[in-house]
């Protein structure tokens, strides 16, 4: 991490610049590879140490892994053709509000879940019937 290339970027508000080594392993064919990665952020040295920004960074792909990863697997979504109007907020809320539910409710992952609704359609109304009668005040 350096702020010693602040002046020369030009980019607004840039704080830091910084460099990420990533080292994966393929589990089937077991090869390793590198990769590294540049980044700049706005919070400057003295708010955000090395680990902090390593923190932040980790963070995003935590959140990529659990939400959008699963949309895109479960539901395709990167080549839905849905793309006027109100449509892609709307699909994408309801695809969200989906996967909420079903981590809420589900034992097993996504998914799986997904998959045994997919393959019996009178399971969805019947895990709709079940959310809905869990959720009543007793």
């Amino acid at each position: 991490m350096t702020s010693k290339l602040n002046d020369s970027l030009d980019f607004p508000y840039v704080g830091q610049a910084f460099a990420i080594e990533r080292e994966s392993i393929d589990k089937k064919t077991k090869k390793v590879s590198r990769e590294l990665v540049y980044g700049i952020t706005s919070q400057a040295d003295f708010d955000a140490s090395a680990e902090k920004i390593l923190e932040i960074n980790r963070g995003h792909w935590c959140i990529e892994n659990s939400c959008h990863y699963i949309l895109d697997w479960c539901f395709d979504e990167d080549r839905c053709r849905i793309r006027t109007g109100h449509g892609p907020k709307n699909i994408t809320r309801l695809r969200r509000f989906v996967v909420e539910v079903i981590k809420a409710t589900s034992l097993k992952g996504v998914s799986e879940t997904m998959r045994k609704l997919t393959m019996n359609i009178r399971m969805v109304f019947d895990y709709l019937i079940m959310i809905k009668n869990s959720a009543k005040p007793r």
